[in-house]
């Protein structure tokens, strides 16, 4: 069977799943796609994704689905639903951030009604999302992951086999902590340069090619430059179901957190404030705030 004749179901056609729907149809794949915000199926739409009525009949389209959603809520409703679903056995690929205690259920859920769940939760943002630049934490049935390789490959660089299932979230959480602390600190380092009187461009160009840089500040450092956050890679609003999955995982090992820890008001007051729906960038608006520095627009 070739690539253009096979088949991928994705729930969830929001930042991260839109982007792994456009890339898989501009790869040749037959992608079906679900999502309960009619306007994102329109515009979808017109990518070339096939969009399904209901969870049910994407199920019966593809015999492999990606699920990328953004609330446990939603998660929920979405395994329910499949594990009630009357289609052959699907192999259904877990994208999204949540607690391995409810992955864990997910997976004996599903499992019980013949499917299989795989781990597999994303490293990178939105952005790197739309051109692929994306590594995939892969865990779970082995086999099932090695079929899956060619699909991994039309819409992230890197794929990781991280073994059992449950560890591909583990290494989600130790990531999203150094993500957590890099964008907090980026935006220290602007609004400091800033004060200094520095101008905020040059302090990109110059921070990005040295020693100071993270993938952090040069994914998320020119939203800092222009102070615009509206071109969202990740929500904040979002970003605070990550930041207390970590915090409670950590908490729970017994694995002391102390920065990670001191960035969270820091999130909180962007959400005060006003940056809920904006890019988490805008942590900068928060801190600039903060230091009394009103920039010339």
């Amino acid at each position: 069977m070739t690539k253009a004749k096979r088949s991928v179901g994705i729930v969830g056609l929001g930042i991260m799943g839109g982007a792994f729907a456009i890339n898989l149809a501009k790869a040749g794949w037959r992608v079906f796609g679900f999502d309960i915000d009619q306007a994102r199926c329109s515009e979808l739409s017109k990518e070339g994704i096939e969009i399904a009525p209901s969870v049910t009949s994407l199920a019966q389209s593809a015999p492999t689905i990606i699920t990328s959603l953004s609330s446990l809520k939603a998660f929920e409703e979405v395994v329910a639903e499949l594990a009630s679903t009357k289609a052959n056995k699907l192999t259904i690929v877990e994208a999204s951030t949540f607690a391995l205690e409810d992955k864990m259920k997910a997976e004996e859920r599903l499992g019980a009604a013949g499917h299989t769940l795989l781990d597999c939760p994303m490293s990178g943002t939105g952005a790197q999302a739309k051109v692929k630049d994306l590594v995939v934490y892969a865990s779970g049935d082995r086999p099932s992951l090695v079929a899956l390789r060619h699909l991994f490959a039309d819409f992230s660089r890197q794929t990781h086999d991280l073994g059992v299932f449950g560890n591909g979230s583990r290494m989600k959480y130790v990531a999203n902590l150094l993500v957590a602390i890099h964008n907090v600190a980026s935006a220290e380092a602007m609004v400091l340069g800033m004060k200094a009187g520095l101008n905020a461009q040059k302090i990109y160009d110059v921070i990005s090619s040295s020693a100071g840089t993270s993938r952090m500040f040069e994914v998320r450092g020119p939203m800092m430059v222009t102070g615009d956050y509206d071109d969202v890679t990740m929500r904040v609003s979002v970003w605070q179901k990550d930041l207390e999955v970590i915090g409670a995982f950590a908490k729970k090992l017994g694995s002391p957190t102390p920065v990670f820890n001191a960035t969270l008001p820091v999130y909180s007051e962007a959400v005060a404030t006003g940056h809920g729906a904006q890019d988490t960038a805008s942590v900068c608006a928060v801190l600039e705030s903060k230091a009394g520095l009103s920039r010339r627009r």
